[in-house]
């Protein structure tokens, strides 16, 4: 098998509709939206998953250059006339974040045969660390992961649902314990700016137990965001209303917020289109102006 199938055949892992995320913890001390476009550069720092990264499933030579693939990152940095640097990487989990022997869903096979928006040799929290500690004049740093370590133990259990229940509770335990780490990791650094947690959204709010597995989920990675200094940009509602309509019933996909699926247009992938992009950046914009009360 080539090193682009097999980069491939690890990141088309079945996912489940029972979560579904978008989440980011978010740093950031800007100045107004209406600053002069050549203001000195002000970085934005963005951490996370394929969320983040701006992912699209099977897109073939164009994994050969990250510029095609446009994350919620780059609105945010319009939005708000910051310089986006985006450390994300397709199928980071919370263990790979922090450890290079940590649990990982694609992520490090992906690093190995394809390029990051931005290039580094160790783990993302290194990175982070670093950068924040050499870029005192960051403004934001985001953060979205957690999804990667569920869909890992859904592949475990081969999406048996009790099989998920059982570990459901262990799983959500570990996820908090490592975003608070991750948040702690960020403060510890010379970065001052507003940290902002991004949480997940569901594929399908009709659907009342994966909705349900979902919310247990933000609850996990957004539980100590108040202690650390962050503040959570609210995916979750944001999609919610946007899928609210006659037509898509609480469905993202049929809302046009999902990417549509390589096997079937009329499916939906789990990864955000472009509108559902922007929706993300709306919702860390918010977060962030409120935290600065810049409204």
């Amino acid at each position: 098998m080539s090193r682009l199938a097999t980069a491939r055949a690890i990141l088309r892992r079945p996912l489940s509709a029972a979560v579904t995320v978008v989440v980011a913890a978010t740093s950031l001390v800007f100045l107004s939206a209406s600053a002069p476009a050549d203001a000195t550069p002000r970085p934005y720092l963005a951490l996370g998953d394929s969320v983040v990264f701006g992912y699209i499933t099977a897109d073939g030579f164009a994994y050969r250059n990250a510029d095609n693939f446009v994350g919620y990152p780059d609105y945010v940095s319009r939005t708000l006339h910051l310089t986006d640097v985006n450390a994300a990487c397709p199928g980071e989990a919370t263990g790979g974040f922090l450890s290079s022997t940590g649990a990982d869903n694609g992520c490090r096979p992906f690093r190995a045969n394809f390029p990051l928006h931005v290039s580094y040799a160790g783990t993302q929290e290194q990175f982070a660390v670093n950068f924040l500690d050499s870029h005192r004049n960051t403004r934001l740093v985001s953060l979205g992961i957690g999804a990667n370590d569920a869909f890992l133990l859904e592949n475990r259990c081969n999406n048996d649902p009790q099989c998920i229940a059982a570990g459901l509770p262990a799983l959500l335990a570990t996820i908090s314990s490592n975003v608070d780490t991750i948040l702690r990791s960020i403060r510890a650094t010379h970065f001052h700016g507003v940290l902002v947690v991004v949480n997940y959204y569901s594929l399908d709010y009709s659907d009342a137990a994966g909705t349900g597995l979902v919310r247990a989920l933000n609850a996990a990675i957004t539980a100590h965001a108040a202690a650390d200094g962050a503040v959570v940009a609210d995916v979750f509602t944001a999609f919610r209303n946007a899928a609210s309509t006659a037509f898509a019933g609480g469905n993202t996909c049929r809302a046009g917020l999902l990417n549509a699926s390589p096997s079937n247009q009329l499916t939906c992938d789990v990864h955000p289109t472009q509108s559902g992009q922007q929706l993300l950046a709306k919702a860390v914009v918010a977060a962030a102006r409120a935290a600065r009360g810049n409204h």
